[in-house]
């Protein structure tokens, strides 16, 4: 029967944890390496609701993509929500991996499955990191084409975007070109507007953007789309259960079947 550890072996195969971002905490987070595992849940987080799903179903771990701890923890109790998660984790013997960046830059990841499911063909890399470990090349976001030859319109665009992705909304910016060459940065990638930019891209998708970077978006001339954070990374919670189903034929790995968008648009 497969540990933790070797789970944990696996995903660093696929998405290495060392490529993650300086700022990330991806990794081993809770529990014992040499725990058993015949079951995983895989969330795009870690809530209350996530926790007791696992238990509920007898999961010895959690595979999220959010990372349950992010600032050092100096207390673990009941007294703060990451507190109290970590106890109930613990307590319940379920441990928790989260790939976070490193799962946003690998080949097969979150900017990669998003580019392919909004129909993106000839993909390449929005902003190159360089090569991991094995010699793949990482980075995040991605650029690719549309593949139909008709003229698309921004509007139509996020309609499809929305539909795809099935998001609560999609907010975007009309800057007046067709859509052609498209970027997309899962999760919060509007920073990297200017990446787009300078790649030739007449459009960005991405989330959580600021209402200065729309504005930017305009006077640069790009159309910008904002479908939210959830829909724009959870394209890679079923893959990554397919992954892990693959390489563990003897384990059962599911899908959250509570954890979803946590707002809703009028």
């Amino acid at each position: 029967m497969a540990t933790v550890k070797d789970i944990y072996a696996q995903l660093d195969q696929f998405a290495p944890f060392e490529t993650q971002a300086e700022f990330d905490n991806a990794g081993f987070l809770v529990g014992r390496g040499d725990r058993e595992v015949s079951k995983v849940l895989v969330s795009l987080d870690i809530t209350d609701a996530v926790i007791e799903e696992a238990r509920q179903i007898g999961a010895q771990l959690i595979i999220s993509h959010h990372p349950l701890v992010f600032d050092p923890v100096r207390s673990v109790t009941d007294g703060s929500l990451t507190g109290s998660k970590l106890l109930k984790l613990a307590e319940n013997g379920i441990a928790a991996i989260c790939a976070h960046t490193n799962l946003d830059a690998c080949e097969g990841g979150v900017n990669e499955l998003l580019a392919r499911t909004l129909g993106l063909c000839e993909l390449e890399q929005l902003h190159s990191e360089g090569e991991d470990r094995f010699g793949r090349p990482y980075g995040i976001g991605r650029v690719g084409t549309v593949r139909t030859k008709s003229i698309v319109k921004v509007k139509d665009f996020a309609i499809e975007v929305k539909e795809k992705l099935n998001a609560a909304g999609v907010r975007y910016v009309d800057a007046g070109r067709d859509v052609r060459r498209v970027a997309v940065g899962g999760g919060s990638c509007g920073s990297m507007l200017a990446d787009a930019v300078a790649a030739g891209c007449d459009t960005f998708v991405t989330a959580d953007v600021k209402y200065n970077v729309f504005l930017d978006a305009a006077e640069l001339g790009i159309n910008l789309l904002d479908a939210g954070h959830f829909a724009t990374e959870d394209v890679v919670i079923q893959p990554l259960c397919d992954l892990l189903a693959e390489k563990f034929p003897g384990l059962t790995v599911q899908k959250s079947a509570v954890h979803h968008e946590v707002y809703s648009c009028v």
